[in-house]
């Protein structure tokens, strides 16, 4: 077997981050007050050459908590008729929450990361909803950094110039079907391959591997 260069070790790259990507759909802004009602999270691998690619999916549509808050104008703009409708499948917060950071454990601890991260497209909204909901449901064993994030929006302003999903992923050369955008398994599977061409490219351009920092002797000459 082959022997794997240590920055091409996923552990490597994020300073033993694991990232994750993450998308919600909600009944509003306020993650405390409105409901969380779909969720997916899709998980990264990296080959043996460094290059970051999508791992495993998980899409769960979210039942909304007892007294939570729904906006009309978000459900129309989500596309969510009935949350309450039984034909959706939805689980409760906590399932879902508990399957998706069941699967980030699993495969954070077998690339030895010490912990995940979460990868977003404007990600402090997605990070605060996951929070909340992780909270409502007392969940301990939260996967996620408190308050780091990797914001796609950001990253895509500076690689792309562009910082909307659906401009950016076109920029990428990544398809992309404005008819299926606002779907938590569509805009997580697009953010997540979004996330990965920036950094391959970032990697094919040369700036990862980092170079080694000159020695000292060479510094003073």
């Amino acid at each position: 077997m082959t022997a794997v260069k240590d920055e091409n070790v996923l552990k490597s790259r994020f300073r033993g981050y694991f990232p994750v990507v993450i998308d919600v759909e909600t009944a509003g802004f306020n993650a405390k007050t409105d409901a969380l009602l779909e969720i997916c999270a899709v998980t990264l691998k990296m080959d043996e050459e460094g290059f970051l690619h999508p791992a495993t999916t998980l899409h769960f549509h979210v039942l909304p908590f007892e007294g939570a808050n729904i906006e009309q104008a978000a459900l129309d703009f989500n596309g969510i008729r009935d949350p309450l409708s039984p034909l959706r499948g939805a689980v409760s917060e906590e399932f879902a929450l508990k399957e998706i950071f069941k699967q980030v454990r699993k495969e954070q601890k077998s690339v030895d990361c010490q912990r995940a991260i979460m990868v977003a497209h404007n990600a402090t909204f997605d990070h605060s909803f996951v929070m909340e909901a992780a909270e409502r449901s007392k969940l301990k064993r939260i996967p996620f950094h408190p308050f780091c994030t990797f914001d796609t929006a950001a990253l895509s302003g500076l690689a792309l110039g562009q910082t909307v999903l659906a401009k950016a992923c076109k920029s990428a050369n990544i398809d992309f079907d404005g008819k299926e955008a606002h779907s938590a398994l569509y805009d997580t599977e697009r953010t997540a391959e979004l996330f990965c061409f920036i950094v391959n490219k970032w990697k094919t351009l040369g700036g990862w591997p980092l170079l080694a920092e000159p020695e000292q002797s060479e510094v003073s000459e």
